[in-house]
Protein backbone atom coordinates (compact mmCIF):
# COMPACT_ATOMS: atom_id res chain seq x y z
CA UNK A 1 0.00 0.00 0.00
CA UNK A 2 1.47 3.36 -1.20
CA UNK A 3 0.93 6.46 0.54
CA UNK A 4 1.04 9.96 -0.19
CA UNK A 5 1.88 12.32 2.37
CA UNK A 6 1.48 16.41 2.21
CA UNK A 7 2.56 18.88 4.92
CA UNK A 8 1.89 22.43 4.48
CA UNK A 9 1.30 24.11 7.76
CA UNK A 10 3.85 26.65 7.57
CA UNK A 11 6.73 27.13 5.09
CA UNK A 12 7.58 23.55 4.83
CA UNK A 13 5.82 22.66 1.37
CA UNK A 14 6.88 19.24 1.74
CA UNK A 15 5.51 15.76 0.05
CA UNK A 16 6.80 11.88 0.97
CA UNK A 17 5.48 7.93 0.10
CA UNK A 18 5.59 5.29 2.34
CA UNK A 19 4.60 1.64 2.21
CA UNK A 20 3.39 0.18 5.42
CA UNK A 21 5.20 2.90 7.19
CA UNK A 22 8.53 2.29 5.08
CA UNK A 23 9.62 5.80 4.15
CA UNK A 24 10.58 5.43 0.33
CA UNK A 25 10.51 9.13 -0.79
CA UNK A 26 10.71 12.54 1.55
CA UNK A 27 11.19 15.98 -0.48
CA UNK A 28 10.73 19.54 1.73
CA UNK A 29 11.18 22.95 0.35
CA UNK A 30 12.14 25.07 3.23
CA UNK A 31 10.62 28.67 1.54
CA UNK A 32 13.45 31.36 1.62
CA UNK A 33 11.18 33.77 0.93
CA UNK A 34 10.42 34.98 4.71
CA UNK A 35 14.15 35.39 5.76
CA UNK A 36 14.10 39.12 5.10
CA UNK A 37 10.68 39.59 7.23
CA UNK A 38 12.41 37.86 10.10
CA UNK A 39 9.54 35.28 10.29
CA UNK A 40 7.00 33.99 8.63
CA UNK A 41 4.60 35.86 6.19
CA UNK A 42 1.41 33.97 5.90
CA UNK A 43 0.18 35.53 2.79
CA UNK A 44 3.47 34.85 1.42
CA UNK A 45 3.54 31.09 2.40
CA UNK A 46 0.28 30.24 0.91
CA UNK A 47 1.54 31.59 -2.67
CA UNK A 48 4.49 29.86 -1.99
CA UNK A 49 3.12 26.39 -1.64
CA UNK A 50 0.53 27.16 -4.58
CA UNK A 51 3.36 27.67 -6.62
CA UNK A 52 5.34 24.24 -5.32
CA UNK A 53 3.42 22.18 -4.33
CA UNK A 54 2.99 20.00 -7.74
CA UNK A 55 6.59 19.70 -8.58
CA UNK A 56 7.27 18.41 -4.58
CA UNK A 57 4.49 15.86 -4.96
CA UNK A 58 5.67 14.98 -8.30
CA UNK A 59 9.52 14.37 -7.33
CA UNK A 60 8.23 12.78 -4.36
CA UNK A 61 6.45 9.96 -6.30
CA UNK A 62 9.70 10.00 -8.93
CA UNK A 63 11.84 9.61 -6.34
CA UNK A 64 9.63 6.48 -4.69
CA UNK A 65 9.63 4.94 -8.41
CA UNK A 66 5.87 5.27 -8.06
CA UNK A 67 3.27 6.37 -10.30
CA UNK A 68 -0.12 8.33 -9.43
CA UNK A 69 -2.27 5.17 -10.34
CA UNK A 70 -0.22 3.32 -7.74
CA UNK A 71 -1.61 5.28 -5.00
CA UNK A 72 -3.75 3.39 -2.10
CA UNK A 73 -4.31 6.41 -0.19
CA UNK A 74 -3.41 9.99 0.81
CA UNK A 75 -2.67 11.79 3.77
CA UNK A 76 -2.45 15.51 4.09
CA UNK A 77 -1.69 17.57 6.79
CA UNK A 78 -5.20 19.12 8.11
CA UNK A 79 -4.29 21.18 11.23
CA UNK A 80 -3.00 22.87 13.58
CA UNK A 81 -1.63 25.52 11.65
CA UNK A 82 -1.56 28.54 9.62
CA UNK A 83 -5.09 28.24 7.86
CA UNK A 84 -3.96 29.55 4.32
CA UNK A 85 -1.30 27.36 4.42
CA UNK A 86 -3.43 24.34 5.24
CA UNK A 87 -6.04 24.95 2.64
CA UNK A 88 -3.50 24.79 0.11
CA UNK A 89 -2.64 21.33 0.94
CA UNK A 90 -5.70 20.12 2.16
CA UNK A 91 -7.52 21.61 -1.35
CA UNK A 92 -4.62 19.72 -3.17
CA UNK A 93 -5.43 16.63 -1.80
CA UNK A 94 -9.02 16.48 -1.73
CA UNK A 95 -9.10 16.85 -5.53
CA UNK A 96 -6.32 14.36 -6.20
CA UNK A 97 -7.91 11.49 -4.00
CA UNK A 98 -11.42 12.53 -6.08
CA UNK A 99 -9.84 12.19 -9.46
CA UNK A 100 -7.93 8.78 -8.23
CA UNK A 101 -11.04 7.22 -6.36
CA UNK A 102 -8.97 6.91 -3.70
CA UNK A 103 -9.28 7.75 0.54
CA UNK A 104 -7.71 11.07 1.49
CA UNK A 105 -7.50 11.34 5.46
CA UNK A 106 -6.80 14.22 7.42
CA UNK A 107 -3.73 14.30 9.65
CA UNK A 108 -3.25 16.36 12.78
CA UNK A 109 0.23 18.05 12.59
CA UNK A 110 1.17 17.04 16.14
CA UNK A 111 -0.22 13.50 15.79
CA UNK A 112 2.36 13.38 12.54
CA UNK A 113 5.38 14.44 14.87
CA UNK A 114 4.40 11.94 17.57
CA UNK A 115 4.26 9.19 14.14
CA UNK A 116 8.04 9.75 13.17
CA UNK A 117 8.79 7.49 16.81
CA UNK A 118 6.90 4.78 15.06
CA UNK A 119 9.63 4.63 12.92
CA UNK A 120 11.37 3.40 16.01
CA UNK A 121 12.46 -0.81 16.31
CA UNK A 122 12.53 -0.86 19.90
CA UNK A 123 9.08 1.14 20.38
CA UNK A 124 7.42 0.15 23.18
CA UNK A 125 3.97 0.94 25.26
CA UNK A 126 3.53 3.68 26.97
CA UNK A 127 6.08 5.63 25.43
CA UNK A 128 7.08 9.43 26.88
CA UNK A 129 7.22 11.94 24.32
CA UNK A 130 8.39 15.25 24.01
CA UNK A 131 7.40 17.20 21.03
CA UNK A 132 9.61 20.01 20.75
CA UNK A 133 8.37 22.25 17.07
CA UNK A 134 8.70 25.80 15.83
CA UNK A 135 5.10 26.10 16.81
CA UNK A 136 4.46 23.12 19.18
CA UNK A 137 6.22 22.07 22.94
CA UNK A 138 4.32 19.13 24.38
CA UNK A 139 5.03 16.05 27.07
CA UNK A 140 2.60 13.34 26.29
CA UNK A 141 1.99 9.61 27.17
CA UNK A 142 1.80 7.58 24.34
CA UNK A 143 -0.34 4.39 24.95
CA UNK A 144 -0.12 3.61 21.13
CA UNK A 145 -1.84 5.44 18.05
CA UNK A 146 -3.96 7.90 18.70
CA UNK A 147 -4.06 7.24 22.63
CA UNK A 148 -2.84 9.51 24.32
CA UNK A 149 -1.95 11.28 27.90
CA UNK A 150 -1.32 14.80 27.58
CA UNK A 151 1.03 16.18 30.24
CA UNK A 152 1.77 19.49 29.82
CA UNK A 153 2.47 22.15 26.82
CA UNK A 154 3.66 25.57 26.65
CA UNK A 155 1.94 28.38 27.88
CA UNK A 156 3.42 30.88 25.47
CA UNK A 157 6.30 30.35 22.70
CA UNK A 158 7.24 26.94 21.64
CA UNK A 159 10.35 26.23 22.09
CA UNK A 160 11.80 26.61 18.84
CA UNK A 161 9.71 29.99 18.37
CA UNK A 162 11.90 30.62 21.40
CA UNK A 163 14.71 29.95 19.32
CA UNK A 164 14.36 31.41 16.26
CA UNK A 165 13.30 34.71 18.16
CA UNK A 166 16.71 34.87 19.90
CA UNK A 167 18.21 34.09 16.78
CA UNK A 168 16.36 37.22 15.28
CA UNK A 169 17.52 39.72 18.25
CA UNK A 170 21.39 38.37 17.67
CA UNK A 171 21.48 39.05 13.97
CA UNK A 172 20.59 35.73 12.29
CA UNK A 173 18.51 35.44 9.56
CA UNK A 174 15.22 33.52 9.83
CA UNK A 175 14.51 30.08 10.33
CA UNK A 176 17.82 31.03 12.76
CA UNK A 177 17.21 27.70 15.47
CA UNK A 178 19.72 25.99 13.91
CA UNK A 179 21.44 28.99 13.08
CA UNK A 180 21.74 29.43 17.28
CA UNK A 181 22.01 25.70 17.50
CA UNK A 182 25.70 26.03 15.51
CA UNK A 183 26.52 29.80 16.66
CA UNK A 184 26.12 28.14 20.68
CA UNK A 185 28.71 25.66 20.06
CA UNK A 186 31.48 27.83 19.98
CA UNK A 187 30.24 29.64 22.84
CA UNK A 188 30.70 29.58 26.61
CA UNK A 189 26.89 29.26 28.40
CA UNK A 190 28.46 30.25 31.59
CA UNK A 191 29.20 33.50 30.36
CA UNK A 192 25.71 34.64 30.00
CA UNK A 193 23.21 32.73 32.61
CA UNK A 194 19.52 33.16 32.21
CA UNK A 195 17.11 31.61 34.43
CA UNK A 196 14.53 28.62 33.71
CA UNK A 197 11.34 29.55 34.81
CA UNK A 198 9.20 27.75 37.84
CA UNK A 199 4.98 27.58 36.72
CA UNK A 200 3.15 27.64 40.42
CA UNK A 201 0.36 25.60 38.25
CA UNK A 202 0.94 22.83 35.80
CA UNK A 203 3.41 20.39 37.19
CA UNK A 204 4.84 19.37 33.24
CA UNK A 205 3.90 22.65 31.23
CA UNK A 206 6.79 24.83 29.81
CA UNK A 207 6.97 28.90 29.24
CA UNK A 208 9.88 30.43 27.15
CA UNK A 209 8.78 33.92 26.98
CA UNK A 210 11.04 34.67 30.31
CA UNK A 211 13.98 33.61 29.05
CA UNK A 212 13.61 35.02 25.55
CA UNK A 213 13.35 38.33 27.36
CA UNK A 214 15.84 38.08 29.49
CA UNK A 215 18.22 37.46 26.80
CA UNK A 216 16.40 40.28 24.92
CA UNK A 217 17.23 43.18 28.45
CA UNK A 218 20.64 41.76 27.83
CA UNK A 219 21.85 41.89 24.33
CA UNK A 220 19.90 45.65 24.54
CA UNK A 221 22.69 46.08 28.19
CA UNK A 222 25.54 44.97 25.80
CA UNK A 223 24.47 47.33 22.49
CA UNK A 224 27.32 49.64 22.99
CA UNK A 225 30.15 47.23 24.45
CA UNK A 226 32.10 44.18 22.76
CA UNK A 227 30.47 41.32 23.29
CA UNK A 228 30.94 37.43 21.48
CA UNK A 229 27.20 36.46 20.41
CA UNK A 230 28.52 33.21 20.42
CA UNK A 231 28.35 33.44 24.66
CA UNK A 232 24.45 35.20 24.40
CA UNK A 233 23.26 31.77 22.06
CA UNK A 234 25.45 29.21 24.61
CA UNK A 235 23.95 30.79 27.53
CA UNK A 236 20.19 30.87 25.86
CA UNK A 237 20.34 27.62 24.63
CA UNK A 238 21.58 25.74 28.03
CA UNK A 239 18.54 27.66 30.15
CA UNK A 240 15.84 26.38 26.64
CA UNK A 241 17.58 22.99 27.02
CA UNK A 242 18.06 22.60 31.17
CA UNK A 243 14.20 23.39 31.20
CA UNK A 244 12.96 20.82 28.66
CA UNK A 245 15.18 18.08 30.10
CA UNK A 246 13.87 19.01 33.83
CA UNK A 247 10.47 18.34 32.95
CA UNK A 248 11.28 15.02 31.02
CA UNK A 249 13.55 13.54 33.85
CA UNK A 250 10.26 14.56 36.32
CA UNK A 251 8.13 13.22 33.92
CA UNK A 252 10.10 9.79 33.48
CA UNK A 253 10.16 9.12 37.21
CA UNK A 254 6.14 9.74 37.47
CA UNK A 255 5.17 7.98 34.69
CA UNK A 256 7.92 5.23 34.94
CA UNK A 257 7.95 4.34 31.19
CA UNK A 258 10.17 2.38 29.74
CA UNK A 259 11.29 4.56 26.65
CA UNK A 260 11.03 8.02 25.39
CA UNK A 261 11.30 9.68 22.36
CA UNK A 262 12.01 13.20 21.27
CA UNK A 263 10.21 14.55 18.05
CA UNK A 264 10.16 17.63 15.99
CA UNK A 265 11.99 20.59 14.30
CA UNK A 266 14.14 21.15 17.80
CA UNK A 267 14.95 17.77 18.29
CA UNK A 268 17.93 18.10 15.82
CA UNK A 269 19.22 20.87 18.60
CA UNK A 270 22.90 19.56 19.55
CA UNK A 271 22.55 20.06 23.28
CA UNK A 272 18.95 18.42 23.38
CA UNK A 273 20.49 15.43 21.86
CA UNK A 274 23.23 15.43 24.00
CA UNK A 275 21.50 16.02 27.18
CA UNK A 276 18.74 13.81 25.98
CA UNK A 277 21.48 10.90 25.80
CA UNK A 278 22.62 11.41 29.30
CA UNK A 279 19.52 11.41 30.87
CA UNK A 280 18.75 8.38 29.12
CA UNK A 281 22.18 6.64 30.61
CA UNK A 282 21.33 8.60 34.33
CA UNK A 283 17.56 6.90 34.00
CA UNK A 284 18.16 3.58 32.57
CA UNK A 285 15.43 4.16 30.50
CA UNK A 286 16.03 3.50 26.60
CA UNK A 287 15.61 7.26 24.39
CA UNK A 288 14.69 7.64 20.73
CA UNK A 289 15.19 10.50 18.28
CA UNK A 290 14.41 10.12 14.51
CA UNK A 291 16.22 10.93 11.73
CA UNK A 292 16.98 14.71 10.97
CA UNK A 293 15.15 14.64 7.51
CA UNK A 294 11.94 13.61 9.76
CA UNK A 295 12.34 16.23 12.51
CA UNK A 296 11.33 19.22 11.00
CA UNK A 297 8.08 19.37 9.38
CA UNK A 298 7.67 17.09 6.46
CA UNK A 299 5.60 14.90 4.22
CA UNK A 300 7.18 11.12 5.15
CA UNK A 301 5.90 12.58 8.53
CA UNK A 302 2.34 12.72 7.53
CA UNK A 303 2.40 9.74 5.30
CA UNK A 304 3.24 7.76 8.75
CA UNK A 305 0.27 9.01 10.32
CA UNK A 306 -1.48 7.94 7.94
CA UNK A 307 -0.73 4.38 6.93
CA UNK A 308 -1.02 4.41 11.18
CA UNK A 309 -4.95 5.21 11.01
CA UNK A 310 -5.79 3.16 8.08
CA UNK A 311 -3.58 0.38 9.99
CA UNK A 312 -5.13 0.45 13.16
CA UNK A 313 -8.49 1.31 11.83
CA UNK A 314 -9.38 4.44 13.13
CA UNK A 315 -12.33 6.47 12.47
CA UNK A 316 -11.70 9.47 9.95
CA UNK A 317 -13.81 12.23 8.32
CA UNK A 318 -13.99 12.02 5.19
CA UNK A 319 -15.49 15.50 4.54
CA UNK A 320 -12.97 18.06 6.00
CA UNK A 321 -11.46 21.00 6.10
CA UNK A 322 -8.26 22.72 7.29
CA UNK A 323 -8.04 23.64 10.71
CA UNK A 324 -5.76 26.31 12.46
CA UNK A 325 -6.60 25.03 15.90
CA UNK A 326 -6.70 21.44 15.68
CA UNK A 327 -5.71 19.98 19.78
CA UNK A 328 -4.41 16.35 19.89
CA UNK A 329 -7.18 13.74 21.22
Amino acid sequence: MYILGIETSCDETAAGVASNSEILSNIILTQSAHSRYGGVVPEIASREHIRHIVPIVDEALQKAEIRFADLSAIAVTRGPGLVGCLLVGVSYARNLGLSLDIPVVGVNHLEAHISTAFTDSEIDFPLLCLVVSGGHTLLVVVNGFGKYEILGSSRDDAAGEAFDKVANLLGLTYPGGAKLDDLAEGGDPGIFRFPTVKLKKGRWDFSFSGIKTAVALKIKELENTEYDPANVAAGFRQAAVKMLISKLEDAIEYTRCSRFAIVGGVAQNKLLRSEVDRLSAKTGVGCYYPDQSLCGDNGAMVAIAGNLMLENNINYESDFDASAYLPLK
